[in-house]
């Protein structure tokens, strides 16, 4: 099924914002917001000082007034919720907090836009459901990226088949990140305590539409099994000295954590999360029925039963994404940007990213972002689900069924 096209943010109603976090992630989202027409900045929360006089700064830079901020403490975030006229809050502070900040948004009569993943723990999934069908307000991943709406649409026009399996995860070497007190030393804090697979949510914007999850399928159960934890003592050993705190400390997290998980319908996704080996990053691969696509880096590539050139030989796939480009992509004309390239964590760009052009949509015609809370507490439940499994020598764990039965007949995301 093709999605409708995007159409231009216009003449609509103004979108009032308010930022908590505002480190590399949240100084990004920040100045991709500030960049929209039709969009203002109201509110900053920040505990770093400097971060928050630096915000400040780049909203007067823009031409607004001057935001209230928010600076008292790790919880000024609750004061924020409470005062502000808002249509959302934005997230990006470290992982332990996403939910309690997405609740007090959604009990003030707000939005919620978080960075990933959106919860840690199964109980603050099912508060974030119970908070949205209580107050008719949503939590949202919809910043955390977005999808290859390209091999969406080869997998929806049938290129591949009957999808059977499907095989990513987030392989990135942050050794070297995790001891910079200037990047994110809070997920060195989570390598000492926990055991799974952590960071689910990038794959999983691509899976979970490929696969119809909670549209159609959803997740049944899964199993999970991680390595010996060595690499982050070896790194501290090798950059501060064998006697130091992290060469020395005992270690939870595997350096390698690979999950199985089976949806109701028979299909099979692979999920693999790696933070800690040497090693370049890797990408993704699709098994249908007809054939197999892997998209790579340094080489995509793709096969069809009967249909590519040489029998079982790789071909480039590029004739294959010219037409199957996805609509979306396609009619992407956003307004131009008030000035200059977007700053903060995250590739520069003059052009607005199409998920903040998407939410900003959603916004203003008061209408679901392309991931709604019962996909964006799916997407990051896999995280303690993963847990139980590993610390329970692998043994299946069941999903729950964060639709409570709507999976069967919910329309597929971005149609």
């Amino acid at each position: 099924m093709l999605a409708s096209p995007v159409r231009k943010v216009g003449e609509k109603k103004t979108i009032k914002l308010g930022f908590v976090g505002l480190g590399g992630r949240g100084s990004y989202h920040l100045s991709a917001a500030l960049g929209i027409p039709d969009v203002e900045v109201k509110a900053l929360c920040e505990i770093v000082p400097d971060r928050l006089e630096q915000a400040k700064k780049w909203v007067s830079e823009y031409g607004q007034p001057a935001p209230n901020l928010y600076g008292r403490g790790p919880m000024d975030y609750v004061r924020l919720c409470e005062e502000e006229d808002l249509d959302a809050v934005i997230c990006a502070t470290p992982w332990d907090s996403h939910s309690a900040i997405c609740l007090a948004a959604m009990r003030n009569d707000k939005h919620a836009a978080c960075e990933v993943p959106l919860v840690q723990t199964l109980e603050e999934a099912w508060e974030l459901v119970e908070t949205h069908e209580k107050t008719g307000k949503w939590a949202s991943i919809v910043i955390g990226g977005f999808g290859d709406l390209t091999l969406l649409n080869m997998v929806r026009n049938d290129l591949l088949g009957d999808i059977l399996h499907l095989e990513s995860g987030y392989i990135h070497d942050l050794r070297k990140v995790k001891f910079d007190p200037e990047g994110e030393p809070w997920r060195l804090a989570y390598t000492a305590i926990r055991n799974g697979n952590l960071y689910p949510d990038h794959p999983m914007r691509n899976m979970m539409p490929i696969l119809n999850i909670n549209h159609g399928d959803r997740f049944d159960y899964l199993v999970s099994m991680s390595t010996k934890s060595v690499m982050i003592n070896q790194y501290a050993a090798a950059k501060f000295g064998p006697d130091s705190e992290y060469a020395t400390k005992k270690l939870t997290l595997g350096d390698y954590n690979a999950t199985l998980i089976r949806t109701t319908n028979g299909k099979l996704i692979t999920l693999n999360h790696d933070t800690h080996t040497p090693h370049p990053r890797e990408d993704f691969r699709v098994q249908g029925t007809k054939g197999v696509y892997v998209r790579d880096k340094s080489r995509s590539r793709i096969y069809l039963d009967e249909v590519s050139p040489e029998s079982h030989e790789w071909e480039s796939p590029d004739k294959y994404l010219e037409k199957f480009a996805h609509p979306i992509d396609l009619n992407y004309k956003p307004a131009p940007r008030r000035s200059g390239p977007i700053r903060g964590h995250g590739q520069q760009s003059s052009t607005t990213p199409i998920n903040w052009h998407r939410l900003v949509l959603a916004l203003q015609e008061e209408k679901m972002p392309d991931w709604d809370v019962y996909d964006s507490v799916t997407s990051s439940a896999i995280i303690p689900l993963t847990e139980l499994s590993v610390n329970n020598k692998s043994k299946p764990v069941d999903f729950p069924d964060f639709t409570k039965g709507n999976w069967k007949t919910r329309k597929p995301i971005y149609s």
